[in-house]
């Protein structure tokens, strides 16, 4: 309830008849003041005209008004500066540390603002609450929220490379390994992707850099996945399996992970269940074995790509030998299998060619690489998943790849946390019932 008292505050939306005090005194907001989130009052340096008087100071804000008893602030220093106290319910007077009482007023909220806000927070059973409503919110006001969308999932990419790079002193390819790994996971099996890069710097990859079958040992061992990295009698002897391969790939790793001290991963979180062969890790983590093979420096090629085009050729290298016919150990198919879609190296290229143009751009003032790279998310196909589809259904198709992730970014960080109350959507069809 006070989440919601602190929205209406910051956006004035009562109306001048609901704003007096107990006493009877008419209450006007000059300026709402900093909403504060941590210790102390919930407003900071707000200024309110109460009746022929204007105050500057601080703004508290309970459901009751006995709640500043309850939680002592009346003994607190820190609340001498409060100008203000709104509450939901007037159940007593409250006062300073000297004895001096506070102006206090009772927010008074339509009943349809409230039970509007309850459909749309309060509701787990509904999908997309706002479903219905959401052709009433004027177009120019919908671009401009996908707009601010598309940008806030973009930087919120780059500013991920950024930590990367920090941590790696600036090592751009090693970054970049890290950011493959993740994205080559997809939303399935991204942060165990990620774990098993942490686990395995490049550079002991680079040592190797020579030998698919060292590389894909070092990866497959340090996952977990290999079938026989242990003998069944608990001895570090890999035990037989009838695949050669498996049991090479085990032998390769007790050799490699005593060489440079790796300890596999312990409880990874691979998800393997409901999943099309294709997206198995076993294939994904022999695709970023195959893009780390030879000589994995493709930063400067990625930046330097012309188009789109060129980005997801870059992606799909092809699978060779042991992988080419198979989606985990075992036997082999009859055929051979497409490495990857060109729908699925689109989503790389999204998720790691484009962010990493922003960050590079960023950290070398390079303004026309980072406006490259907008103008490239612009230019892809949307990416066809469950969200995309969701929102168009309820009105707003994304013909681009552009909005397809400022929809990503809207169902991730404002609708699956129920943010509504920071969602453009959700603000303007709350304060369009705010005021009776």
């Amino acid at each position: 309830m006070e989440r919601l008292m602190h929205y209406v505050w910051q956006y004035r939306l009562l109306t001048p008849a609901d704003m007096v005090t107990v006493d009877g005194r008419r209450v006007s907001i000059i300026d709402p003041g900093r909403h504060n989130k941590d210790a102390g009052p919930d407003f900071f340096n707000a200024k309110v005209k109460i009746g022929d008087r204007i105050w500057a100071g601080d703004v508290e804000m309970h459901v009751r008004a006995s709640d500043w008893h309850r939680h002592r602030h009346d003994t607190d220093p820190a609340y001498d500066s409060v100008v203000l106290h709104v509450v939901d319910c007037d159940d007593a007077p409250i006062t300073r540390r000297n004895g001096e009482t506070i102006p206090q007023m009772v927010m008074r909220c339509s009943p349809e603002f409230s039970r509007r806000y309850d459909l749309l927070v309060g509701r787990s059973d509904i999908d997309l609450p706002c479903a219905p409503e959401i052709p009433s919110i004027h177009p120019l006001h919908m671009r401009d929220w996908i707009t601010a969308l598309a940008y806030e999932r973009a930087y919120t990419k780059a500013d991920r490379i950024a930590s990367h790079l920090q941590r790696y002193a600036g090592d751009w390819e090693q970054t970049l390994y890290v950011t493959l790994a993740r994205a080559l996971g997809f939303s399935i099996n991204a942060e165990p992707m990620e774990r098993l890069a942490l686990s395995l710097p490049l550079q002991f990859l680079r040592k190797h850099s020579d030998s698919l079958t060292a590389i894909e040992a070092l990866m497959f061992g340090q996952a977990g996945l290999l079938p026989c990295t242990g003998a069944a009698d608990g001895s570090s002897r890999p035990r037989s399996t009838g695949d050669p391969y498996a049991e090479s790939l085990a032998r390769e790793y007790t050799f490699l992970a005593h060489k440079f001290s790796l300890k596999q991963l312990t409880s990874p979180g691979w998800k393997m269940g409901r999943m099309r062969p294709q997206n198995l890790p076993y294939r994904r983590i022999a695709l970023l074995a195959a893009m780390v093979a030879g000589d994995f420096r493709i930063v400067r090629r990625l930046l330097d790509a012309k188009c789109p085009e060129e980005a997801i050729e870059l992606m799909r290298t092809p699978l060779t030998g042991y992988w080419a016919s198979r989606f985990t150990f075992g036997g082999a198919s009859e055929r051979t299998f497409e490495t990857m879609s060109r729908g699925s190296a689109t989503v790389l290229v999204i998720n790691v060619a484009i962010p990493l143009m922003i960050a590079y751009g960023m950290s070398h003032g390079d303004d026309a690489l980072t406006g490259r790279a907008f103008e490239w998310l612009a230019s892809l196909p949307a990416e066809s998943n469950s969200i995309v589809s969701t929102f168009a259904a309820a009105g707003i198709p994304a013909r681009d790849a552009f909005t397809s992730q400022a929809l990503i970014q809207l169902r991730r960080e404002y609708c699956e946390k129920h943010a509504c109350l920071l969602c453009r959507i959700g603000h303007r069809l709350l304060a369009a019932r705010a005021k009776r």
